[in-house]
């Protein structure tokens, strides 16, 4: 079973990206688990003298989950034209540990709007020695919808297919990158 762990950039309580996890995660291939990580909003601003014997719980939380996790899915807002600050501080306690080290990450949207955010998101993260999974990225619009519109967009077969296809290559991308690390 391949565990892989997504984390939303957003903490809007009605967030297109969260939905758009939520729904990837209750639409994955029977050989893989998505878990949706809920604490960006819980992590304290990264400092780095808490680390260590002083990390914080939240902190400690998400450095293991991503740890134990295969693979890491990002689903992540833009705010002027960037990287909202949850997100990136969710990676900075991640900066100085070896979790991210090798660690295949894909890029999903819930925005065709997002652009300078991906571009930031994914020069970060590969900083950051995370493994980018290159292919197209899945990419469903829900910006600008409510609740029922995006749960009638993220239900139809076809999206529910792509998300699927989307998390079906990325497992085959983390088990090529798990062969190649032996």
């Amino acid at each position: 079973m391949i565990e892989i762990i997504a984390i939303s950039g957003s903490l809007r309580a009605a967030s297109t990206n969260s939905a758009l996890l939520a729904a990837l995660a209750a639409n994955t291939p029977e050989d893989c688990h998505v878990e949706v990580y809920d604490g960006v909003g819980r992590l304290p601003i990264f400092n780095p003298d808490n680390e260590g014997e002083r990390t914080p719980p939240e902190a400690a939380r998400l450095i293991e989950t991503i740890t134990r996790a295969d693979g890491v899915i990002v689903s992540c807002p833009e705010y002027a034209h960037g990287v909202p600050g949850g997100m990136k501080n969710a990676l900075d306690w991640l900066v100085s540990r070896d979790a991210a080290v090798g660690k295949p990450a894909m890029l999903v949207h819930a925005s065709p709007r997002s652009l300078y955010a991906r571009a930031a998101l994914a020069e970060v993260m590969r900083t950051m020695s995370f493994v980018l999974y290159e292919e197209p990225a899945l990419e469903i619009a829900l910006l600008g919808k409510g609740p029922e519109e995006m749960e009638a967009i993220l239900a139809k077969d076809s999206n529910r297919q792509a998300m699927r296809e989307a998390v079906r290559g990325f497992a085959r991308f983390i088990g090529a990158n798990m062969a190649s690390s032996f």
